[in-house]
């Protein structure tokens, strides 16, 4: 199944609390598990003014879905094509 890289404009994103951060992931889970196992939300880096979600979903569609459900922008979202790292150099 593809693998999804989401950016999210959330301004302030690197100050919000760890309370803050504990509301949004629940309520992200709570959306994906009504969604069904189709969707699955991988892990998500917290920059300044930005998250970085990465999913595995059948398609952008669901990940757009999960975000309008849980009320999360999706400002971009973009198909993983390959993965490398300092092995691929080897």
């Amino acid at each position: 199944m593809p693998r999804y890289v989401i950016e999210r404009d959330i301004p302030d994103a690197g100050s919000l609390t760890e309370e803050e951060l504990h509301g949004i992931s629940q309520k992200s889970c709570v959306v994906l598990q009504e969604m069904g196992p189709q969707i699955m939300w991988l892990h998500s880096y917290v920059t300044d003014d930005k998250i970085y979600c990465v999913y595995i979903a059948p398609d952008e569609e669901s990940i757009r879905e999960h975000a309008n459900k849980g009320g999360f922008p999706a400002n971009s979202v973009a198909e993983v094509r390959t993965i490398i790292d300092p092995t691929t150099a080897e």
